[in-house]
């Protein structure tokens, strides 16, 4: 890809609040004429993305082009960009004609010309005949069209629109997404989209931006994201997935759910630890027979209005999500089969927790700013800087912060088939992954401890 195909050029943006990280290191480009969406959980980082890329904050690193320029400490006002914001920000004072003019008036043009390019644009979003309302009496559909066009009023090279539907209602929604899409075809410039809803950015983007705790996970088509995700976080955040512990045995053989699958992947080696990841509507449900791959019962069976979703627990303690256009009611017995090319293998991200650390003596090491009690560490010298290593399932939580050595919140809850792993997040702002069967919710305080058996100390 040639660079002047690109409108929008972001290399290796940080953004700092005092020692924490709310963007790390971002890196991803931007076509002319492209529609691209910011996806990802709230507090992600992806408004203050936004921000950045509108003017309206600073870069602590990086740089931002814009048309080729250099523009990252260039004011809001002469960047070639326009932002539709959540709450609108339209004038209460002023009426739909005017408000959408503003921009046009600022430039001092003659008022034939603004008068042609606010009726223009009123057509193209459906709001001919409300030049004189008063925009307090229009409905948050109609507020949100006059939003977007005085933006594009002004023909901006790039409209910045961050989570411009948040306020709609469903129906109202749908019908703006087609809108917008429909919109950015006619404008041909380049939108950059951020929203936290999934079936949103699948719909409207050439390309998704998947983001999590200030970091670019994956960026890709939709098509891409959806039937290759990088990782179990954007498996798991794009649509609904089984995800589960897997074993590749050798290319084109998986293990997962105490059974052996082909696959088509390939390249992983041997008895190397992977995650598996089928989307629920992949597998095939039947009566019980002797096809089946995996056998079980089904524990919940719900009427989804275009199917029904199931809940499926094996004979070997594995529970699959089923969606499928027939009905399996709860307690009937039934056979599961997959395809290979319905099975996605990932390489697992870690296989336990990692943490520098400092031996204080023989009984006691460093790190995460606590002392723990560890087994004896006859070979390793009081001071030694080490690698503290931690297997997920010996991770200990608690109901209250002050009966762990450390406090953390829960921040990502993965549902693994028969068990959870969850990232719990301490004030430090260290992650630490946990493997258990206990049932937590996303933001409970949770007390932290590490038994000292189970912690294992290598230069």
């Amino acid at each position: 890809m040639q660079k002047s195909e690109n409108i929008i050029c972001i290399e290796h943006v940080s953004k700092f609040y005092g020692d924490k990280a709310v963007l790390d290191d971002i890196n991803f480009v931007v076509r002319k004429g492209e529609f691209v969406t910011i996806l990802g959980p709230s507090g992600c980082g992806k408004t203050t993305l936004i921000r950045l890329i509108a003017g309206f904050q600073s870069a602590s690193e990086g740089s931002i082009s814009i048309s080729g320029v250099e523009m990252t400490t260039t004011a809001p006002h002469l960047r070639p960009v326009n932002t539709v914001f959540q709450k609108y920000a339209l004038f209460p004072h002023l009426n739909v004609f005017n408000n959408i003019a503003f921009g046009l008036n600022l430039k001092k043009l003659p008022s034939v010309e603004i008068k042609n390019k606010v009726n223009k644009v009123l057509k193209m979003v459906g709001m001919t005949d409300y030049e004189e309302r008063d925009v307090d009496s229009l409905s948050g559909g109609q507020q949100q069209r006059v939003a977007i066009a005085r933006a594009i009023v002004n023909e901006p090279e790039v409209l910045l629109l961050d989570e411009p539907l948040a306020a709609l209602d469903l129906k109202m929604r749908k019908d703006m997404q087609m809108e917008i899409k429909a919109m950015h075809k006619k404008l041909g410039i380049s939108f950059v989209y951020v929203t936290h809803d999934q079936e949103e950015a699948l719909t409207l983007s050439d390309t998704i931006v998947v983001m999590s705790q200030g970091k670019i996970q994956q960026i890709g088509t939709p098509k891409a994201i959806y039937n290759e995700p990088t990782n179990s976080f954007v498996a798991d955040f794009i649509g609904e997935s089984n995800i589960l512990n897997g074993i590749m045995i050798g290319d084109n053989l998986v293990a997962f759910a105490g059974h052996q699958f082909e696959c088509v992947d390939k390249g992983f080696g041997q008895q190397i630890p992977v995650d598996v990841v089928i989307r629920p509507e992949d597998l095939y449900i039947f009566d019980l027979s002797e096809a089946a791959m995996l056998t079980g019962k089904v524990t919940s069976s719900i009427f989804k209005g275009v199917h029904y979703e199931m809940i499926v627990l094996t004979s070997d303690g594995f529970e699959f999500l089923v969606q499928d256009y027939h009905c399996f009611d709860a307690g009937k017995e039934v056979g599961l089969r997959v395809k290979p090319f319905d099975i996605h293998v990932m390489k697992k991200e870690r296989l336990c927790n990692t943490f520098k650390g400092t031996v204080v003596d023989k009984n006691h090491v460093k790190f995460l700013d606590h002392t723990f009690e560890c087994n004896k560490n006859a070979d390793f010298h009081s001071g030694a800087k080490v690698t503290v290593s931690i297997d997920f399932q010996d991770v200990i939580l608690y109901d209250y912060e002050e009966d762990g050595m450390l406090g953390g919140d829960v921040k990502f809850i993965l549902y693994k088939g028969n068990h959870y792993h969850l990232t719990v997040s301490t004030d430090e702002n260290d992650n630490i992954f946990v493997d258990t069967n206990d049932v937590w919710d996303d933001g409970d305080r949770v007390g932290i401890t590490f038994p000292p058996e189970s912690i294992r100390i290598t230069y």
